[in-house]
């Protein structure tokens, strides 16, 4: 399998989900601005988001997918049938609990992210809509990770399309409709949420069957007894409960920001949003197609005893994160006005809108490096079934962090919060990438030097280009479609003349090959 050929599948897949679902934080900025309506929706939309990270993509990721492919590695696939079996029945089980109580406890939920919200009573309501969204989520996440393992990464990657598409349609239809009959519009976005989970869980049923293992969930106590007790889900059960600590802390750090967000004034949290929904794109595109592609290999190596190809995988997803992520950091420190006009100022959304949104946005890209980087390095540790090392440095990571907000929200106010996570992300994979080096997992390899002075270079050509193009052209009064155009071709000129520059210097594409 070429692991540049498979990354580069994900990523492609992954920005047709970025691109649909920036259509959709379009379609809602338009339509809502940064509002107390939008601050309600996205803080009940961040409960479920935040709960799907925490289990379902976070420690349980983290536990199944080492577990699942040192299974396969070693004992078959017919036990690892079993194995799936198993952890699909339990989990099956755990989530209808946990919807059911998430459903009854939303007030307290929204009071303990968002107490300061304008709308609580709205947000309570869309968090009871959109509380089951996290079962489908949590099923989506292990037919995802049994399918990455078999190497078949085209459906998962493609998957959170359904969800951009079915609150876009909530958007230009429901949201009119809604209005009509008299119920408050906002309320459309929650249904099209919900919609998404169930279309996402879908599709993951005839690619599942196509490779022989769609998960047979067991109804009856007795089946849960039996599943229970099968060693594997012990094991995945003991590697969650540090994991889960990891990813605890981090959703913890953002459960503080958006309760600080909440209380800085309203729109802050939508402000952030919008940032953050930009800042997915490199962040998803690089960070996650990588990760997605790298710990099922990781894993397998592991199991075989192969030192030399783990070190191997790992040196090339950090050059790729230098090469790729470095220039779109340049980009959204000195290019974000434009990013933010060209895609949210229209209809509700005002210019001071904007400036909110770019401050937001410049202080996550001082960090894209660490935020990509984390998801290159962590698996280096997760694929060994480490994952209490990961949790220690998050846990020091987040003290850091909200040490940094008592300093920079005062100051700086929304944008604090940003910049404060993105030195806390430069801190975190800083501390991987050492821990990686002192345990001998990875050693460098050689011309890193070379490469990094060439990348460098490009980035300083990129950044000239777009520094420049920033503050000689109107982004804000222009008509949309002509934004749109500046855009377009800023970006294309400044790619292109980055990737000269690296060409000039000698890097050639087929350096990056790699088969897994």
């Amino acid at each position: 399998m070429n692991l540049l050929k498979a990354a580069s599948t994900v990523s492609l897949l992954t920005l047709a989900s970025r691109v649909t679902g920036l259509v959709r934080e379009q379609l809602i900025a338009a339509t809502f601005g940064a509002s107390a309506a939008t601050d309600a929706f996205n803080v009940a939309f961040r409960i479920p988001n935040l709960l799907r990270r925490l289990f379902a993509e976070g420690a349980f990721s983290q536990a199944f997918v080492p577990i699942l492919a040192a299974s396969r590695e070693q004992e078959g696939d017919e036990a690892t049938h079993r194995l799936v079996d198993a952890v699909a029945t339990v989990l099956g089980w755990a989530l209808l609990l946990t919807c059911v109580v998430g459903v009854v406890a939303a007030p307290i939920l929204v009071w303990l992210l968002a107490s300061g919200l304008e709308r609580f009573d709205n947000a309570v309501l869309m968090t009871r809509i959109m509380f089951p969204y996290i079962g489908f989520m949590s099923m989506v996440a292990l037919a995802a990770g049994i399918l990455n393992t078999w190497k078949r990464f085209a459906v998962p990657a493609a998957t959170p399309v359904l969800l951009n598409l079915a609150v876009i349609a909530a958007a230009w239809f429901g949201v009119p409709w809604f209005r009509s009959i008299g119920v408050q519009p906002i309320y459309a976005l929650a249904v099209g949420v919900m919609a998404g989970g169930v279309l996402q869980l879908a599709v993951q049923v005839p690619a599942l069957a196509r490779v022989g293992l769609l998960p047979r969930i067991g109804l009856a106590p007795s089946a849960l007894r039996a599943a229970w007790h099968h060693p594997g889900v012990h094991r995945i059960l003991k590697q969650m409960a540090p994991a889960l600590l990891g990813v605890s802390v981090a959703q913890i750090s953002l459960l503080i920001n958006t309760q600080i967000a909440s209380h800085v004034g309203t729109g802050a949290v939508s402000w952030l949003t919008y940032a953050d929904r930009l800042m997915e794109f490199p962040t998803a595109l690089l960070g996650v197609a990588l990760g997605v592609v790298l710990l099922p290999q990781l894993s397998a190596s592991q199991a075989r005893g192969d030192a030399a190809h783990y070190a191997g995988l790992l040196d090339w997803g950090l050059r790729l994160v230098l090469l790729l992520a470095l220039p779109c950091a340049v980009a959204l420190i000195v290019f974000p006005q434009p990013l933010v006009a060209v895609l949210y100022h229209y209809g509700a959304f005002t210019e001071r809108d904007v400036a909110q949104t770019v401050t937001a946005l410049m202080g996550y890209g001082v960090g894209l490096m660490g935020l990509v980087g984390v998801k290159i390095l962590a698996p280096g540790f997760y694929a060994r079934q480490d994952i209490r090392t990961p949790v220690k440095i998050a846990i020091v990571v987040l003290i850091f962090v909200q040490a940094m907000n008592l300093v920079f929200v005062p100051l700086l106010g929304h944008a604090g919060l940003a910049l404060s996570i993105g030195l806390g992300a430069l801190v975190n994979a800083t501390w991987l990438f050492v821990g990686l080096k002192k345990r001998g997992v990875y050693t460098p390899s050689p011309g890193w030097g070379g490469f990094a002075l060439r990348v460098l270079l490009a980035c300083c050509a990129l950044g000239g280009l777009l520094w420049w193009a920033a503050r000689h052209i109107d982004w804000l009064h222009s008509a949309g479609f002509v934004r749109a155009g500046w855009v377009a071709a800023v970006l294309a000129g400044a790619a292109l003349l980055y990737f000269s520059v690296l060409f000039v210097c000698g890097l050639r594409p087929r350096q990056f090959m790699r088969r897994g």
